[in-house]
């Protein structure tokens, strides 16, 4: 693995049920693995039954990828009618200093040596 390599953490945020379609589509692109964290949400509007606020299920998967990886899960994302209609996903990418653990070397911060 090269110290000059770029990473990226993407954020992945849908509704709760549709991690496997997301995990296919980012091992498509290249990414290796993901964590999947159960959530839930809350909108500008807010659903209310008998009383009771309805907040919606959301599981957020988070995967450290490689910059042309994130590019391509994007570009994909971006172009697939499900992710509109049925996950109701946002995702985002923020740049990553340093990666270690499996399978990779300690890649250093900017600056340290």
């Amino acid at each position: 693995m090269d110290v000059n390599e770029k990473f990226y953490a993407l954020f992945i945020i849908v509704n709760a049920g549709h991690t496997d379609f997301v995990t296919d589509l980012l091992r498509e692109h290249g990414s290796f693995g993901a964590t999947i964290i159960n959530a839930r949400g809350e909108g500008i509007k807010r659903e209310v039954f008998m009383g009771i606020t309805l907040d919606t299920e959301k599981e957020i998967i988070l995967s450290v990828v490689k910059t042309e990886t994130a590019r391509s899960f994007m570009t994909a994302v971006k172009t697939n009618s499900e992710w509109k209609n049925r996950l109701h996903g946002i995702c985002f990418a923020m740049p990553v200093e340093a990666v270690t653990g499996l399978g990779t070397t300690i890649i250093p911060p900017v600056g340290v040596k």
